[in-house]
């Protein structure tokens, strides 16, 4: 019987749930409504208008006051807050009026999309932390000893400073080119309660020291704390290597067997990788509204091209000249894992899919993939690098109405190069790695909420940039590492 090819699948549900999700946006993803029932406390009459992305609420208090409240996710509205959160705690009547009558139809099916996506995204996680602690050890005990474990991490953290750098330079250059922060008016400043409080770029650096050391091994597997459990169990795997005999055989033999059954597991999941997918650019689509990003296009449109370039020119002439490896045949064979992680904006969650994917349709030894992968799930973020030194100097293009000089972009590239590798382990590292950088330039913190409207979108792009940079490394860690200096014709360059 004939079967589209998995990547197929998941290419024509991301197209079929763009298509009703936008359907749905422009057909029901406006409401205007006037009720007089279920209202707070003194509250007489209450209007709500909304679109996908702005929301007003106007109602008349005790003393027959009329008070307008809007939320804009953009900011730049007037005498608006930036989310319902933000509402809650200015004005406690007009969120329990939206909550009680708003939401249009678009964003009441597109949450109902985001819980049935978020299944497809439990069973991964689901799956996530057993099948990286038996492949990380099954990959360690294969390599024959500490010697290898140390060549290996070599080449792995070179490759990834490597493509980090490479990724803030096409960042660094694409912000210049574009300047997308001097091209309208400046925007308004949000509030900045809605951001988390920066620390030193030290402390964070610091605190992923002391996550590599966890206190309570058992409690990092069931946070999950990736670096703790990655750290944890190369230590264990290492040790298994030195005490030697029976231990050893029977850690390589239990780890062996519970890889293998996770594998299984995985591959069953991977199935339902089509179905998750439509419903997940369902919700994105039914829920953001084009207007939203109008006043972001420049910035949208240097993301967009930074991250095209890493990973459509550096990522690939690295795979071809060092790996040896023709790009488009590996780009089809990660396919699956590349749509599920934009789709998804999860690399940790797609960690068990590029697993399957670089072993089994890329044809990577699983003592590679299982020592390479879940490192730089935790600590390679080129897209997320790139995109960090982006956000930046456009801020600072908004706020100054002029770029920064040399010096301080320099700055900007440092600090965003030692933040990605320590904020992996970090709740919303995106914005923490913000905070971070803002105040390493003296940019004002609050101005980070101006792009958090367009966030959700890019972030599906840099996390796929990611986990590519991540399946390459595979591809360039095993030539380097197991002597594979003649590929075979079909996949040598030239």
């Amino acid at each position: 019987m004939f079967r589209l090819a998995l990547h197929w699948q998941i290419l024509i549900g991301m197209i079929a749930g763009s298509v009703l999700g936008i359907a749905l946006n422009l057909g029901a993803g406006r409401r205007s409504v006037t009720v007089t029932e279920d209202l707070p406390t003194g509250v007489r009459q209450a209007t709500i208008e909304e679109s996908a992305s702005i929301i007003q609420v106007r109602y008349r208090d005790q003393a027959d006051v009329e008070v307008t409240r809007i939320v804009d996710p953009t900011g730049q509205t007037e005498d608006s807050v930036t989310s319902l959160a933000a509402l809650q705690r200015e004005d406690p009547a007009a969120a329990a009026i939206y909550r009680v009558h708003g939401g249009t139809l678009a964003k009441r099916w597109g949450e109902w999309f985001r819980r049935l996506g978020g299944l497809f995204l439990r069973m991964l996680q689901m799956v996530a932390v057993p099948l990286i602690v038996t492949s990380l050890t099954t990959g360690i005990m294969g390599l024959g000893g500490t010697q290898g474990v140390g060549r290996m991490f070599r080449s792995t953290i070179l490759y990834y400073l490597s493509t980090s750098l490479l990724a803030i330079i096409t960042g660094l250059m694409a912000v210049n080119l574009i300047r997308p922060g001097l091209h309208g008016p400046r925007r308004n400043v949000v509030d900045p309660e809605e951001l988390q409080a920066g620390k030193p770029l030290g402390e964070i650096l610091f605190e992923q020291l002391e996550t590599m050391i966890p206190a309570n091994p058992l409690g990092a597997l069931v946070a999950p704390d990736f670096l703790s459990i990655i750290a944890f169990t190369i230590a264990f795997a290492l040790f298994a290597i030195s005490v030697g005999g029976k231990p050893a055989q029977w850690v390589q033999d239990a780890a062996t067997a519970g890889f293998e059954v996770m594998m299984a597991m995985t591959t069953f999941i991977i199935r339902l990788a089509p179905i998750g997918v439509f419903f997940l650019i369902a919700y994105v689509t039914a829920t953001q509204g084009a207007s939203v990003f109008r006043s972001l296009a420049w910035y949208v449109l240097a993301v967009s091209m930074a991250l095209s370039l890493h990973a459509v020119i550096t990522l690939p002439l690295i795979l071809w000249f060092v790996a040896g490896r023709h790009p488009g045949q590996y780009a089809k064979a990660m396919s699956p894992a590349l749509l599920t992680a934009f789709s998804s904006a999860s690399s940790n969650g797609t960690l068990p899919l590029t697993l399957n994917c670089v072993e089994k349709r890329a044809g990577i030894s699983n003592r590679t993939s299982s020592f390479v992968l879940p490192l730089g799930a935790t600590v390679n973020m080129d897209g997320t690098a790139l995109y960090e030194v982006i956000a930046v100097l456009f801020i600072a293009q908004l706020h100054h109405g002029q770029n920064l000089d040399l010096s301080q972009q320099m700055i900007v590239a440092v600090t965003a190069l030692l933040a990605s590798i320590g904020a992996a382990g970090i709740p919303h590292a995106g914005l923490v790695m913000m905070v971070v950088i803002l105040q390493a330039v003296g940019l004002p913190v609050e101005m980070q909420g101006i792009i958090l409207a367009v966030d959700r979108v890019l972030d599906m792009g840099r996390t796929a940039v990611n986990v590519w940079s991540d399946s390459c490394g595979c591809a360039v860690v095993e030539q380097l590492e197991l002597g594979s200096t003649t590929p075979s014709t079909e996949t040598a360059p030239g």
